[in-house]
């Protein structure tokens, strides 16, 4: 009899070690990032293409941010379990892109808090019906309004979580990236999650506002940080010099665009020459750039 417990035992623990596990590396003490590479969203990744991860206190575990697809969610998850018997308390969504908010549903137990922006519902509510019907043709997974998990708490200024002798303050900025971007800051180890607030290699994606983005950016880059994790690309060590090229980017697109307005020039002529001399620099220019013109444009045009 106590053979066989010992080999239910042994399968039991083969079948746990089997389990989808997600890749992920320990850039600072307790802190865990899977750092994906630059794709556009399509069936082969399944929009599984944003940086994702999990801090560890001593008494539980946040995650930022739950992967582009159910099962990247569940992977996450079992990449926490593997590293620490601690709890998940809490799931923190940066923004609404399904790449950062897919992976929910494999977070939905008892004890769970899932955090956002204060506009993160109502961006959830308004979007989800789109992203629902799009995700199966464009992404090849299967969600439902179960895998759009809109946030317990909201975060309307700043608000300080306490995993365990470790607090995470997190921060609901102005619109930029989209109108519902929150940092997460670590300050055991010194680090700034900006999820996309910053992009690295990765053109800037603009779905709020170009010059609330670079106020942001202005107000951030005067912050000293020892790392600092972008939604998109590698880890900064050399903060605010990395986070240059996209100032830089955001500036010239600004700067062009208003030069088009005073002389009269329509928002076709400007997605045709705005920028191009950026291209160069930028990994998914051609997916990205025209929207982004499209965008700032739109709110260049009625500016004072």
């Amino acid at each position: 009899m106590r053979g066989l417990m010992v080999l239910l035992g042994f399968w039991v623990s083969a079948a746990a070690w089997a389990l989808p596990v997600l890749p992920v590396v320990e850039v600072a003490p307790g802190l865990f990032v899977h750092v994906s590479e630059h794709h556009w969203p399509d069936r082969d990744n399944h929009g599984e293409i944003a940086n994702i991860g999990f801090i560890v206190g001593d008494k539980c575990v946040a995650v930022i941010d739950s992967g582009g697809s159910p099962q990247q969610g569940i992977e996450l998850r079992n990449a926490v379990k593997k590293i620490t018997s601690k709890p998940i308390c809490y799931v923190i969504n940066t923004h609404v892109h399904p790449d950062h908010i897919y992976g929910n549903s494999a977070f939905k137990e008892p004890g769970v808090k899932f955090i956002g922006h204060h506009k993160l519902a109502r961006a959830m509510a308004s979007r989800g019906p789109h992203y629902l019907s799009r995700a199966d043709e464009v992404l090849d997974i299967r969600v439902t309004p179960d895998n759009i998990i809109p946030p317990d708490l909201q975060v309307k200024d700043r608000m300080t979580l306490n995993l365990g002798n470790r607090e995470l303050v997190l921060t609901a900025h102005a619109t930029a990236h989209t109108d519902n971007d929150l940092t997460v800051y670590d300050k055991a180890t010194d680090t700034m999650w900006l999820a996309d607030l910053l992009f690295l290699e990765h053109i800037p994606v603009i779905d709020g506002s170009i010059k609330g983005w670079l106020k942001e950016l202005g107000q951030l880059e005067q912050q000293p940080y020892k790392l600092v994790i972008p939604g998109h690309g590698k880890l900064v060590k050399d903060w605010p010099a990395s986070m240059q090229p996209q100032k830089a980017y955001l500036l010239q697109m600004a700067s062009e665009i208003r030069t088009l307005i005073k002389q009269g020039k329509t928002l076709e002529y400007a997605v045709e020459h705005v920028g191009l001399t950026a291209q160069q620099n930028w990994q998914l220019f051609e997916q990205f750039h025209r929207k982004n013109i499209t965008i700032a444009f739109a709110e260049l045009e009625w500016e004072d």
